[in-house]
């Protein structure tokens, strides 16, 4: 019998060979993976290193809510005494020309318009509501006590439906510094963002129209 002492080629496939593990991880190769959260994080002082400055575009009209501790910018270039009408299902609230209120009889109510601030820095205008002189109105009067204690310290206003008033409950920590008040705006372009597109300076008014049943 001969014998076949053939040597197997090198490019033979090696049958005992491991096959390739297809569950083995491609990726693993010791390089840092480019979407590591720790890689792609802006650091806590970003806004200062590149000049980052945070610009008001809006300014919200409302009272404060009674979970806020807020404060009453003082001074009388900070607040104006107006004619509002707020259509309380939409809770907005549009400012009147003066020449106008007394063609508007019933549907006008006279404001304290107050510059606020809030703990977090949001600034907000509070349409405060003025006694009308007919009838004496604890809310009304409250309100105004409340207010009158936020030019001087931090206080939440809360609505007590029992007593029938607001009550105003002040901040005891004396480590609660001072408002930062912004000095890159005036008080009448706070009016302006506020009632940006909420000025009624016709009778033609789309709300005016709107209550008088003719829209």
């Amino acid at each position: 019998m001969k014998r076949n002492d053939a040597k197997k080629p090198d490019d033979a496939p090696n049958k005992d060979a491991n096959p390739p593990d297809d569950d083995q991880d491609c990726t693993d190769s010791g390089a840092p993976n480019p979407f590591d959260p720790a890689q792609l994080r802006l650091s806590q002082d970003f806004a200062d290193s590149v000049g980052v400055q945070k610009v008001l575009i809006s300014v919200p009209v409302r009272k404060p809510d009674r979970q806020w501790f807020v404060r009453v910018r003082p001074g009388a270039e900070w607040r104006l005494t107006a004619g509002i009408i707020e259509l309380r299902e939409e809770r907005e609230c549009y400012l009147v020309l003066p020449q106008l209120v007394p063609q508007l009889p019933g549907e006008v109510s006279p404001r304290m318009i107050l510059t606020c601030v809030t703990r977090q820095g949001t600034l907000f205008l509070w349409p405060l509501k003025l006694p009308d002189g007919k009838r004496q109105n604890e809310w009304n009067r409250t309100a105004l006590e409340c207010a009158a204690l936020a030019e001087r310290q931090w206080v939440r206003v809360a609505a007590n439906m029992t007593l029938g008033a607001y009550e105003p409950f002040c901040a005891t920590s004396d480590s609660i510094p001072d408002p930062a008040w912004p000095d890159d705006k005036t008080f009448p372009q706070l009016l302006e963002l506020g009632f940006r597109g909420k000025l009624i300076d016709s009778l033609d008014h789309e709300v005016i129209r709107q209550l008088l049943g003719a829209a």
